[in-house]
């Protein structure tokens, strides 16, 4: 079974535009990797977290911040598919 991803986020901040951005951005990259995306309200203000199979991957309090598309796309990319090339965000390879 692919894995679902959900993006948990506070209404009250606005953060529903934001999660939709993001939401978008991980279907577009793994499209083939993903069973979907769920993007769900918090009752908890000011939460802000994104979960793999209900894993937390990332919080914004943990993290002081949001996260950037390329790192986030990163993280996930090592959890569900590590062989997937993200092509230009992708981490610099050391030689």
């Amino acid at each position: 079974m692919k894995p679902i991803i959900t993006i948990e986020y506070c209404p009250k901040c606005g953060w529903l535009l934001r999660s939709a951005y993001i939401a978008q951005e991980l279907l577009t990259t793994f499209v083939n990797d993903l069973e979907g995306i769920l993007l769900k309200p918090s009752e908890e203000g000011g939460h802000f977290s994104i979960q793999i199979n209900e894993v937390v991957v990332f919080d914004r309090k943990e993290q002081a911040g949001f996260p950037e598309i390329k790192t986030l796309k990163q993280i996930i990319r090592d959890i569900i598919n590590p062989e997937k090339d993200l092509g230009h965000s992708d981490k610099k390879k050391e030689n």
